[in-house]
């Protein structure tokens, strides 16, 4: 082991089953993740590929050891969106793009799965893009909120560090004021605040 702090495992079927030489056999998964669970030292978390996880599968993984969820909603990257274009046929382009709405919004699955499942460790992502989506989603119910977007632009440039860590300050202060005009003054305030003040 590399002496880290938890493992995340990524789970993505849709965009195994939309590539061109994706991998389908999903046969046993939940036996060996629960393995994998008992196995290691440290927590493990799952987390969806963008298509978002629900109540059912949550509980299910929970029940097989997970520590935590990571819901990866619809709403950010579409992998299915991303196969198609790899694609190199029409068959296998217009299958990967019948899915490109497919699975379950990032801020539906952030309320089953909190309702659900009120104690476990959950990250909200999948389109959180702003801190003002952040806001959101520990509204919602996440405990933290995660995102990729906003800081792979800004890391791909010449000024990559200082671009980054603009980008992530600014992303920091709209959620403080997204805090602020909500009238909360802490993460904890933010927890289950009604959406209408946002």
């Amino acid at each position: 082991m590399i002496e880290a702090d938890a493992l995340i495992l990524h789970l993505n079927p849709l965009q195994e089953a939309v590539q061109p030489e994706g991998n389908t056999n999903f046969k046993g998964l939940l036996a060996k993740i629960e393995q994998v669970c008992r196995a290691l030292p440290v927590p493990v978390i799952a987390k969806e590929v963008g298509n978002g996880i629900g109540a059912a599968t949550a509980r299910r993984l929970i029940e097989a050891g997970v520590w935590g969820i990571d819901v990866a909603g619809a709403g950010g990257t579409s992998w299915s969106e991303v196969e198609r274009f790899r694609h190199t046929t029409d068959a296998g382009n217009r299958v990967a793009g019948a899915f490109a709405g497919w699975g379950i919004p990032t801020t539906e699955a952030i309320r089953q799965v909190r309702a659900a499942l009120p104690h476990v460790p959950l990250i909200g992502s999948g389109g959180v893009r702003s801190g003002v989506d952040l806001a959101k989603a520990i509204a919602l119910g996440a405990d933290i909120g995660a995102t990729a977007k906003p800081a792979l632009g800004p890391a791909s440039g010449a000024q990559a560090t200082e671009a980054v860590i603009t980008g992530l300050g600014a992303y920091i202060a709209e959620l403080r004021v997204a805090m602020f005009c909500s009238g909360c003054a802490n993460l904890q305030a933010l927890r289950g605040l009604a959406l209408e003040r946002m």
